[in-house]
């Protein structure tokens, strides 16, 4: 269960003007999240970024009616940049941009900052796919999801576009 099951999230607003980034989730390094050495585990950083989608999802109208109508939003693909250390009790604050979409896909990207100093601690870029769960398999996202996304995207164009995004991995030589 993530913090925004049920209520507490921020609902969509046709009416309100689009922050750019999305700031929808924070929270404090949990002892539970600390390892061995003394810092917020791996595993940790893509909890928490998972919570700030969570949250972007209920933000847009994919909620538990939505979930049990027979429509989510599946994680396809997740690269999580690890730029900062975060410790017991450290508060993390989240910013969230749409990078883009089309009829079934969404393109996030995440910034998780340390909520004291500011620094960066990790990125995560996203790929999500929607799905018809009654069904088994990807669906069109509903055209009032693809009107609110269409919204969001267009008022994070004015963000510069992180340098992170589509870098692949390797040992550069």
């Amino acid at each position: 269960m993530t913090p925004y099951e049920g209520s507490g999230h921020r609902p969509w607003d046709d009416e309100a003007p689009i922050p750019a980034p999305l700031r929808l989730h924070s929270t404090d390094v949990r002892p539970q999240w600390v390892d061995y050495n003394g810092h917020m585990s791996e595993s940790c950083y893509l909890l928490v970024v998972g919570d700030d989608s969570d949250a972007f999802f209920r933000f847009i109208g994919i909620d538990e009616q939505y979930r049990a109508a027979g429509g989510s939003l599946y994680t396809v693909e997740t690269h999580l940049h690890h730029r900062g250390e975060a410790a017991l009790g450290d508060p993390l604050e989240l910013g969230l941009r749409v990078l883009d979409h089309d009829h079934k896909r969404v393109h996030l990207f995440h910034e998780m900052h340390h909520g004291d100093t500011g620094a960066l601690l990790a990125t995560a870029e996203q790929m999500l796919i929607h799905v018809d769960t009654t069904r088994g398999g990807s669906a069109p996202l509903p055209e009032y999801l693809q009107q609110r996304l269409t919204t969001i995207a267009t008022a994070h164009r004015s963000l510069p576009a992180p340098a992170s995004v589509g870098v692949p991995m390797g040992i550069r030589r």
